[in-house]
């Protein structure tokens, strides 16, 4: 077992290799979410109603169908997990499963996107706003499998610190995005539907881009061999992982987006939806930078406790943390500066513009407390602690965030500024108990179900030495 000495020495090192990885991390994360960012803004030019329609059917399809892509995050442990442990054949058969199993999943969720319009109808939305977001998700239906393929990949190269070619595929996908929008929203007058249409073409753009890196690059040559049928081998053992993956991103993301769906059943339905989706999207944008945070602790933490280095992992915790903390006061400090201008980037009518102002000082507070949450929630899937994060996150939102908002919202008629309030609620909870549980960790308990969990994975046909 490798010793972490006490001085100065192996904290300065730990903080250069997360620099190392995060600044990729971050930028890929941000140029990722540019894409739908992106098509809303261009969407929002054309009028209220079609940045309504948009606005709700980005809510409806991550509420229903990004969102449980979440199962690609079991890669995160076991493909982390397995290259500190050096069982690097392991890594492309995990990555096969997760592909597979991902896009078998996306198959019923593109029959619920095909409905979407008639299911916002029953759930009382505007009519007029639920007919344009039934057309906004049936043309996003080929983003869905390459969303989720795309999940696979990334989280394949970054367990194994490969970073660069992450950002780099993500930079040139968002480059072209914005020439392919604009012509298919103005250039060919699809309008809305053209937006739809430019998200999935460059979600495949970057599977494209990365899968041909895998197969050519040397980086790969231990931990792709190419296709195996052992990929189809105990698909149970990635499910129990993948499942409670998911609802550690649904059950937190559904909530933010039924924030979205509340707003349209408050008076002035086209303000609120417009303005909570504004305010959803830029927090979305600026939690790229914890996301991307939360993605280099995962990789860290999995790896060293593969590796069976514990206090390596409690040390690369501990910086991270740091880092969170400091990014939220930044980025704190950034919005309220910016808080009056940013709206224009959205939309042209002042009103939206004064509204969206306001809400920009509560996306401050919920953008340090996601910070917080974001990279705690990386050290857990880096643990392999994803059941636990499902429960903190099902109680955190549910049982005190969407009251909160509803009893703000509603009844003391705060609005939307007491939907994100009530929803800040939940994060703060969700906070402190992910804390108490770091807290507490036992790290050299942790680092022996790493190894357990590597070498019991490993198949009877495939050789662990090799």
């Amino acid at each position: 077992m490798e010793k972490i000495q006490h001085g100065g020495e192996p904290v300065s090192e730990e903080v250069k290799r997360q620099l190392w990885l995060a600044g990729p991390l971050i930028a890929s994360c941000m140029m990722q979410n540019l894409i739908p960012t992106i098509s809303l803004m261009l969407v929002g030019h054309l009028g209220e109603l079609p940045l309504a329609g948009a606005s709700m059917a980005s809510s409806f399809t991550a509420v229903t169908g990004f969102s449980l892509v979440g199962m690609a995050g079991a890669l995160d442990t076991l493909c982390g997990q397995a290259f500190g442990a050096r069982q690097y054949h392991l890594l492309g058969i995990y990555k096969q499963r997760a592909m597979l199993i991902l896009t078998l999943v996306s198959v019923p969720l593109a029959f619920v996107w095909f409905y979407t319009g008639e299911i916002l109808l029953l759930f009382g939305q505007d009519k007029d706003i639920a007919m344009e977001a039934g057309t906004y998700a049936q043309w996003m239906i080929p983003a869905l499998s390459g969303y989720g393929l795309l999940q696979c990949h990334v989280r394949f190269l970054q367990t194994q610190n490969i970073v660069l070619p992450v950002m780099l595929s993500a930079a040139g996908t968002a480059l072209c995005h914005l020439a392919v929008c604009w012509l298919l929203v103005h250039g060919l007058g699809l309008g809305s539907k053209g937006a739809a249409l430019s998200n999935a073409i460059s979600y495949w753009t970057n599977v494209i881009g990365l899968a041909v890196y895998v197969r050519v690059s040397s980086t790969c040559k231990k931990t792709w061999t190419g296709f195996s049928m052992e990929a189809f081998n105990d698909p149970l053992s990635f499910l129990r992982l993948a499942v409670p993956s998911a609802l550690m991103v649904c059950l937190e993301w559904w909530s933010f987006e039924i924030l979205v769906l509340l707003s349209g059943l408050l008076p002035n339905p086209k303000l609120e939806t417009s303005v909570l989706s504004i305010t959803l999207n830029t927090s979305n944008f600026l939690f790229m930078i914890p996301y991307g945070l939360g993605a280099t602790i995962s990789t860290r933490v999995s790896n060293e406790l593969g590796a069976g280095r514990p206090r390596a992992a409690r040390l690369a915790v501990r910086v991270v943390v740091f880092f969170a903390v400091l990014e939220g006061l930044v980025m704190g400090v950034l919005l309220v500066s910016v808080r009056h201008i940013w709206g224009h980037a959205y939309s042209d009518e002042e009103e939206v513009v004064m509204y969206v102002a306001k809400m920009v000082l509560l996306n401050a507070v919920s953008n340090f407390l996601d910070g917080i949450q974001s990279v705690l929630s990386g050290v857990a899937r880096g643990c392999g602690w994803q059941k636990i994060c499902a429960c903190i996150n099902l109680g955190a939102f549910y049982i005190v965030g969407m009251p909160a908002a509803y009893l703000l919202a509603f009844v003391l008629r705060v609005g939307g500024m007491g939907l994100w309030a009530g929803i800040i609620c939940g994060t703060l909870v969700q906070v402190l108990l992910v804390v108490a549980i770091t807290l507490r960790t036992d790290w050299q308990k942790e680092a022996t179900k790493a190894k357990n969990r590597v070498f019991t994975s490993a198949l009877p046909t495939t050789d662990p030495a090799t």
